[in-house]
């Protein structure tokens, strides 16, 4: 898959895509071992957003609409099976406005969405802005988050190189404005960490009517990084998603 959005694993037979995509600071590595624990038929497609990465030298994104349109018009062209997205904190926030985009513009339903450590779209968030505090106090938000290694927070030539980037990620999901749409007609699922105490089970529940379809809700231990921390859980989970998924799809295709 020659695209600079993509990072593509190889499969011989593809049941399912499976397009993963990073909390804000995050790269396309963060899914890299995914490729292990997942079934054989399942594509895995990690996303990789510009200014990080192979990209890094590209502007990141600070504004979802912005984002959303351009992910959506990359995506066209390379879904080539049943899809499904995965996307954390700021990565379900983009998993979901793509997903509407392309069931309300391109009449392309994804099989299941996959919603992770980020309260439902339309539930509004009365945390401040941070994007533009001065970097002495941006850097003390981050250290508060907890979702950056402390080696890095404390590294002033990293933290030169990202900062441009954390800045931009942050004002694309704190200046977000939910926009009422029509549910969407596959599944989701969203995740959680019982320790979360910014996105906590009320405030997942309420994805359940961003659907038309079933809505499960899983809750892991762990903080809002629980992505790292319960890994192997949260993989057993995201394949029995995956193959319930292909098992529908076989019954609606009629095959055994």
């Amino acid at each position: 898959m020659n695209n600079p959005w993509f990072l593509s694993s190889a499969a011989k037979t593809v049941d399912l895509q499976l397009f993963c995509l990073p909390y804000a600071g995050g790269t396309a590595m963060i899914y890299r071992d995914w490729v292990n624990h997942l079934p054989p038929t399942v594509q895995l497609i990690r996303v990789e957003l510009p200014g990080r990465g192979a990209r890094l030298k590209e502007a990141p994104f600070d504004n979802l609409p912005s984002l959303v349109e351009a992910l959506t018009e990359a995506l066209l062209p390379v879904l080539q099976a049943p899809f499904v997205f995965f996307g954390h904190s700021m990565g379900a926030m983009i998993a979901f406005e793509t997903a509407r985009r392309l069931q309300r513009d391109h009449g392309r339903i994804p099989q299941l969405l996959m919603v992770s450590g980020r309260r439902a779209l339309h539930i509004p968030d009365p945390d401040r802005l941070t994007y533009n505090l001065p970097t002495d106090k941006f850097i003390a938000e981050l250290h508060e988050i907890g979702g950056s290694p402390k080696e890095a927070l404390e590294h002033p030539g990293l933290m030169e190189v990202m900062l441009p980037l954390l800045r931009a990620d942050f004002q694309l999901v704190e200046t977000y404005q939910y926009t009422p749409g029509s549910p969407l007609e596959c599944p989701i699922t969203a995740f959680g960490g019982l320790q979360d105490k910014e996105e906590n089970r009320d405030l997942l529940l309420p994805w359940k009517v961003q659907t038309n379809s079933n809505f499960r809700l899983r809750m892991l231990p762990g903080d809002h990084f629980f992505l790292r921390s319960s890994q192997s859980l949260l993989l057993r989970l995201v394949t029995q998603e995956l193959i319930e998924t292909i098992m529908r799809g076989s019954k609606k295709n009629g095959r055994n």
